[in-house]
C-alpha cells in the first residue's frame, strides 16, 4: 500500500519537483564517473602562456583587461562543453568526426592547422618551464627546456592508468592555484571600485588589442578542444553504453568546476601583476616573466617564490597535454600514430633551438598565444557544425540557443583575429 509519508521521506524537494533519493544517488555516481577529463583540460588553461599574457596585461594596463579574461573563460566553458558532448555522445574524438564528415582536402587542412597548434602549445610549456628553472635554480634555458620535456613525457606515460594520471594532474593544478591564491592574500588586488573598472570593455590601444588576442588564445585553447573530446570518447568506450542526459549534466558540472578554478587563477595572475607591477604613466613597463619575478620578489620574496614555483609546475603539467593533443590529432585525422618519445623529440627540438639563440623567451610566449588564437577557427567551426548536426549527435544535437551562443563566440574570436592581422599589416 502506498504511504505518502514514507514517500516524502524518500524524496528531495526542489521547488515543485520531487526527485527520488535513489535518482539523486545515481546522479552523484554519474558525476563521480565523469569527473576527471576537465581537470586535465583545465591545466591547459593555466599554462605558461597564460602567465605571459596575463602578467603583461596586468603590468601594462592594470585591471583594464580583466573583462577579457572573464569573457574568454565563459566562452571557453561553452566550447569545452561542446567538445565533451561530442566525444560522450558519439564515442569519437573531434578529429575522428572531422575525418568521417569532411572531404580529404579539408581534413588535411584541418590536420595541418591542428599540428601547428599542438607544436605551438608544446613550445609554450617547454619555454615556460625552462624560464622557471632558470629563475629558481640558475639552470641554463636549453637544459631547463630538456628537463621539462622529459618530465612531461614521464607524466604522460601514466595515461595508461587513467585514475593515477588524472590524480597527478589534479595535484599539480592544485599547486598552481594555491600559489596564486597565496599571492593574492599577501599583496591584495585593490578595492571593489578598482576591480569594477576592469569589468568595463576597453582595450586601451593597439597593445591592449594584441594582449587581448593573446589572452583569448591562451584561454580558449584549440588543442584543449581536441583533447577533451578524446577523453570523453575514451570514457564512453570504456563503459560501452549510450550517453544519457545525466551524463551530459555531469560533464557540465565538471567543466564549470574545473574551468571555474582556472578562471579564478587567471584573474589572480592578472590582478597580482596589476597590483605589484603596474605603474600608471610609467615609460618602463615590466614585459617579461623574468622582470615580473624580480618585481614580485621585491614586493614580497614569498610571492616571488610562489610565482616561479607555479610557473614551473604549470609548465610540467601542461607539457603532457600538448603532446597528448598531437597524438589525438594525428590518430584522428590520419589514422596514424607515432611513439610518444618520437613526437616529443620532434616538438622539443624547435623550442630548444630557439632557446639556444638567446631570443627573449617571454616575447616568444606571447606570440605563440597569438598563433593559438589564429588557429582557433579551424577547431571551433567544425565543432560548432558537427554538434549542430542531428545525423551526428542524434537526440543530443545542439539546441538553437546553444548554437547561436557558440556562433557568437566563434564570430567574436574570428573578428578579433582579423582586426589584429589588419593592424599588423597596416
Amino acid at each position: 500500500m502506498f504511504d505518502p509519508a514514507l514517500y516524502d521521506r524518500q524524496v528531495l524537494l526542489r521547488g515543485r519537483r520531487r526527485i527520488p533519493l535513489v535518482d539523486r544517488r545515481l546522479r552523484l555516481r554519474t558525476l563521480m564517473g565523469t569527473a576527471g577529463p576537465c581537470l586535465v583540460v583545465a591545466v591547459a588553461y593555466v599554462d605558461p602562456g597564460n602567465f605571459a599574457t596575463n602578467v603583461q596585461a596586468g603590468a601594462l594596463l592594470g585591471n583594464r583587461l580583466l573583462w577579457v579574461v572573464l569573457a574568454a573563460s565563459a566562452a571557453a566553458m561553452l566550447v569545452q562543453y561542446l567538445a565533451a558532448k561530442a566525444g560522450a555522445v558519439t564515442g569519437r574524438s573531434l578529429p575522428e568526426l572531422c575525418r568521417d564528415t569532411y572531404s580529404r582536402p579539408v581534413t588535411l587542412g584541418l590536420w595541418g592547422s591542428a599540428e601547428v597548434v599542438a607544436m605551438a602549445t608544446d613550445f609554450v610549456e617547454i619555454v615556460g618551464g625552462a624560464i622557471a628553472l632558470h629563475l629558481l635554480l640558475g639552470v641554463p634555458l636549453p637544459v631547463g627546456g630538456a628537463v621539462v620535456g622529459l618530465a612531461g613525457t614521464l607524466l604522460l606515460l601514466l595515461r595508461s592508468r587513467r585514475a593515477r594520471f588524472q590524480g597527478a594532474v589534479a595535484a599539480l593544478l592544485a599547486v598552481v592555484v594555491g600559489c596564486f591564491l597565496f599571492a593574492v592574500w599577501r599583496l591584495g588586488v585593490g578595492g571593489p571600485a578598482e576591480l569594477s573598472r576592469g569589468l568595463v570593455p576597453s582595450f586601451g590601444g593597439s597593445e591592449g588589442l594584441l594582449l587581448a588576442t593573446g589572452i583569448v588564445g591562451a584561454t580558449i585553447m584549440p588543442h584543449a578542444v581536441y583533447v577533451h573530446s578524446a577523453l570523453t570518447a575514451e570514457q564512453r568506450s570504456a563503459r560501452l553504453r549510450r550517453c544519457s542526459t545525466n551524463t551530459l549534466r555531469a560533464h557540465r558540472i565538471d567543466i564549470m568546476a574545473a574551468l571555474g578554478v582556472a578562471t579564478v587563477t587567471n584573474a589572480a595572475i592578472l590582478l597580482v601583476a596589476a597590483s605589484a607591477l603596474h605603474v600608471p604613466g610609467a615609460t618602463a613597463v615590466v614585459d617579461t616573466l623574468e622582470g615580473a619575478y624580480a618585481g614580485l620578489k621585491a614586493a614580497s620574496p614569498a610571492v616571488g617564490l610562489a610565482f616561479v614555483v607555479a610557473l614551473l609546475v604549470s609548465g610540467l603539467a601542461a607539457s603532457c597535454v600538448g603532446t597528448y593533443a598531437g597524438d589525438v590529432v594525428m590518430q584522428g585525422f590520419l589514422r596514424r600514430r607515432i611513439p610518444v618519445l618520437v613526437r616529443r623529440t620532434v616538438t622539443l627540438a624547435p623550442a630548444l633551438a630557439l632557446l639556444c639563440t638567446g631570443v627573449e623567451p617571454t616575447t616568444l610566449l606571447l606570440l605563440s598565444q597569438v598563433v593559438l588564437s589564429l588557429g582557433l577557427p579551424a577547431a571551433l567551426l567544425p565543432l560548432l557544425h558537427l554538434t549542430a548536426k542531428r545525423s551526428v549527435m542524434g537526440e543530443h544535437v545542439n539546441k538553437r540557443a546553444t548554437t547561436v551562443a557558440a556562433g557568437l563566440a566563434c564570430g567574436a574570436v574570428v573578428t578579433l583575429n582579423g582586426v589584429v592581422l589588419a593592424t599588423a599589416l597596416g
